[in-house]
């Protein structure tokens, strides 16, 4: 497969399609699209459906769904689940929570024994910091900064299986799902509307997405992987079908400082943004799997990043980073056997 010299990232478009008729031995369906802001970004839908009200009832259980784990999952909502959970911190006893943030702890948390600590949804105390260091310009006091990473460390988030409960168990902790919790309610929303008998959709949650059946008389969705800069054309087209896409990088939240860039992403192990400007692409089996995914690579770095998700089945990525003035790009095993435009 061509590689670019460009930094990339996730793109797709959700417009310009129209109507697409399906093959003989099918209902001619129709394509149909919305967007509302949940989890503290924009949620895309596209589908393809038999008319406007099979279409209407799809987009609303899909986004109730959505809106549902908003509810749950959001740090930004101090009524969350989540949020609450976070407030009780140290836990005094194991605290009894839903289906959904068990779910999404117990992915977090086994990506986090597989990368040592470089997925890691405990680091809410050190986003917190670098959201304020990204308003104000200015970088986190050293101070502030240690007394943050005592408060973090996925070691000290337990959960027990058995009667579905969690533990916080260091004063100050702050869980931070932002990461994972996009690509699971893309996931959700796919199955909110399958549910219906609506199976050719894609939901795209701010950059990561889930991908539903092809659309009618195509191959895949068109998902391009493009290039860092805003309003860049894609530098190449993937054509896919029934996965998760997601991508990582500072390409659009990031601060400047003392002439050095920071990226919104955080390393768990220094509290510091990550500096090696980067992005990276995943393909997976669901989207809370690329989600999660496309940060941990991010952390650990082209080498060490790819490395999981070799080890990863169904899984496939691109890297594109900038060492010493110089861009660079890797793939992963998988990446060259997906299929493009």
């Amino acid at each position: 497969m061509p590689r670019s010299g460009y930094l990339w990232i996730l793109w797709v478009s959700l417009l310009g399609y129209g109507a697409a008729a399906a093959g003989a031995d099918e209902t001619a369906l129709t394509r149909f699209q919305q967007a509302r802001p949940h989890m503290g970004t924009q949620f895309g839908i596209a589908l393809y459906a038999p008319d406007a009200e099979t279409a209407s009832k799809a987009f609303e259980a899909a986004f109730s769904r959505i809106g549902e784990l908003d509810d749950r999952l959001s740090d930004y909502d101090a009524t969350s689940e989540l949020s609450r959970l976070s407030g009780a911190s140290p836990t005094q006893a194991p605290v009894p929570i839903s289906k959904d943030l068990w779910k999404v702890l117990a992915a977090s948390q086994k990506l986090s024994r597989r990368t040592d600590g470089a997925f890691d949804v405990t680091v809410g105390p050190l986003t917190s910091l670098w959201r304020n260091a990204r308003r104000e310009k200015e970088l986190p006091d050293d101070e502030r900064l240690k007394h943050a990473l005592t408060s973090t460390g996925y070691e000290h988030l337990r959960l027990h299986k058995e009667n579905r409960t969690a533990e916080l168990l260091r004063p100050g902790m702050r869980l931070d799902l932002g990461a994972i919790a996009k690509g699971y309610a893309c996931d959700e929303a796919l199955a909110a509307m399958s549910k219906l008998h609506v199976t050719r959709a894609l939901v795209n949650g701010g950059g990561g997405m889930a991908i539903g059946d092809l659309p009618p008389g195509e191959k895949g969705w068109s998902i391009g992987v493009a290039p860092l800069e805003p309003e860049a054309e894609p530098s190449q087209v993937l054509v896919l079908a029934n996965c998760g896409v997601a991508t990582s990088g500072d390409a659009w939240q990031y601060v400047e400082l003392g002439g050095v860039r920071y990226s919104h992403i955080v390393d768990p192990q220094t509290g510091l943004g990550m500096t090696t400007r980067s992005s990276v692409t995943v393909v997976a089996p669901t989207g809370m799997q690329a989600d999660g995914l496309a940060t941990a690579a991010s952390v650990l770095g082209p080498e060490k990043g790819l490395e999981l998700i070799d080890q990863t089945p169904g899984a496939a990525a691109v890297v594109v980073w900038v060492e010493e003035g110089e861009t660079k790009s890797a793939e992963s095993k998988r990446f060259e056997e997906l299929p493009t435009e």
